[in-house]
């Protein structure tokens, strides 16, 4: 299995069609707003973004192996679904580890923003309009 290799694909079709298979059953995930274990529960994260969120894209600028850790360094970006649809951006990096099988026993993404940048994005529209 080229995990690398299939990080790079999910990235290019996020958030459809993940491949939730490289990830252990009780994966540990975080983010800054989410930290829970389980490939289920991250499985519906990422069901809800599909579903709630508009034209979802996941930019992957860099990808690096070092032993058991896969860095990974993106920006993520959507419209929210207000009358005004602003486009929000979230630069950021994940870092994934592996257990001794190659599946993903830990998950955690870092902003390279705070929450409040992030939410001051959907009021930028309205000042423009």
């Amino acid at each position: 299995m080229d995990i690398i290799k299939i990080l790079k694909e999910d990235y290019q079709r996020f958030p459809a069609d993940q491949t939730y298979s490289i990830y252990a059953e009780n994966v540990f995930f975080q983010d800054p707003l989410n930290k829970f274990r389980g490939v289920k529960r991250y499985e519906q994260m990422i069901g809800f973004i599909d579903t709630w969120f508009i034209d979802v894209k996941m930019d992957l600028h860099d990808i690096s192996q070092s032993g058991d850790t896969i860095k990974t360094e993106w920006t993520l970006s959507w419209n929210t679904p207000l009358p005004w649809k602003p486009r929000i951006a979230i630069p950021g990096w994940s870092e994934l580890r592996l257990n001794d099988n190659g599946t993903i026993v830990s998950h955690i993404d870092y902003w390279n923003c705070s929450r409040i940048d992030v939410l001051k994005q959907h009021f930028v529209s309205i000042k423009k309009g």
